[in-house]
């Protein structure tokens, strides 16, 4: 019985302290996952707390994962847990039937798993909390008020700084396709394949077909066959991006300013009029000394051209702003705004706005150093 307990102990502690911890070092990264959820259930009331639910949730599941690993009042955390465990897998059952999010972010994006896929692992993690909660009474552990509820409340305080200070800077640790060292296109990519499967309406037979090779001219058997399911075969084992860079015409500016061979700086400020202001504005020396050193300096943003009119009067912004999809640019850099530098594809360095630097900064670190000047 030691043995399950401890084992248990351990899975499901460690379990809640990966959890945790990989939506505290993203905690902007998990407030758009709960937007997503505000958004499906129509309340988009509640969105300017998401943030705070963010930093909240994570902290939650990081303290008990502490409290439940180091055995701090077994009688009362098994019950919380439970409570705990319960809500998410009912939360992950109605995920996995209705689908109102793609992906809940149960491991932030460090891990994607589908939404039956979360949920058969919640239902596991059921098992191990409901072997706690039956052992509860039978195991030694830390009773005492200063001894749990002070590590407890430790735990609590040191993780709420380290997801206040992801938030003010960047991810200490960066699960998206845009960090630091990755080459956002590829050489000469492969073809992707879709396969399309297909039931016959009336003997339930399916048929896996590769696209574009099935009878879809066929009328007669597309009144017969009906479309189940996409499975998708990249071969490809970097995706590059999906970001386009577009005018207000729609003329694409994408793989000019992705391939550019030289210092290539790219502002993503997905929402420009609730973009830090002052931050916005140093930008603009920042973008004059770029182009007097020949260096290439574009904005992307989602907002609408008259918002984006409405921000150059107000801040006097004289550098290109292109447009781009909004989900694409928060995955780039969780900042608004943020910026980016590239060379040849690869991303160099990135900023969140409070960290943004001096244009000689960028020059003694970057420019002069390849130059050995």
């Amino acid at each position: 019985m030691k043995i399950l307990h401890f084992f248990s102990r351990l899975i499901v502690g460690l379990v809640f302290i990966f959890s945790g911890f990989v939506k505290g070092v993203d905690p902007l990264g998990t407030a758009y996952r709960i937007e997503d959820y505000f958004i499906a259930w129509n309340a988009q009331d509640m969105m300017p707390y998401a943030l705070s639910l963010s930093i909240l949730l994570s902290t939650m599941e990081f303290v008990l994962g502490v409290v439940v690993l180091l055995n701090l009042k077994p009688r009362v955390n098994a019950w919380i847990l439970l409570a705990v465990m319960g809500f998410f897998t009912l939360l992950t059952l109605n995920d996995a039937i209705y689908n109102p999010v793609p992906d809940c972010g149960c491991f932030g994006d460090a891990i994607t798993l589908t939404n039956w896929q979360t949920f058969y692992k919640n239902v596991i993690l059921m098992v191990f909390t409901l072997v706690l909660l039956l052992l509860r009474k039978k195991t030694t552990g830390v009773e005492s008020v200063p001894g749990s509820y002070g590590t407890a409340a430790a735990a609590a305080i040191v993780f709420i700084a380290f997801s206040l200070y992801n938030y003010r800077h960047l991810p200490v640790i960066d699960f998206m396709a845009w960090k630091k060292g990755n080459k956002m296109y590829i050489e000469n990519p492969l073809p992707v394949k879709y396969f399309l499967k297909y039931r016959n309406k009336e003997t339930g037979e399916v048929k896996e077909y590769l696209s574009p090779d099935y009878p879809y001219n066929d009328s007669v058997w597309m009144s017969q066959w009906e479309f189940v399911d996409q499975r998708v075969e990249d071969p490809n084992q970097y995706q590059g991006h999906d970001l386009q860079i577009m005018d207000s015409v729609g003329t694409d500016y994408t793989e000019s300013v992705i391939r550019n061979p030289d210092h290539q700086f790219i502002l993503v400020a997905w929402d420009i009029l609730a973009a830090n202001e002052k931050a916005l504005s140093r930008m603009e020396a920042f973008a004059t000394a770029a182009a007097s050193d020949g260096l290439s300096f574009v904005a992307l943003t989602s907002s609408l051209p008259e918002d984006i009119e409405k921000a150059r009067r107000k801040l006097n912004l004289s550098f290109d702003i292109f447009l781009s999809d909004d989900i694409a640019l928060k995955t780039m850099v969780r900042a608004n705004p943020g910026l980016l530098l590239l060379k040849d594809g690869i991303v160099i360095d990135k900023w969140h706005y409070n960290d943004f630097p001096e244009y000689k900064e960028f020059s003694s670190r970057y420019r002069n150093a390849a130059t050995g000047k």
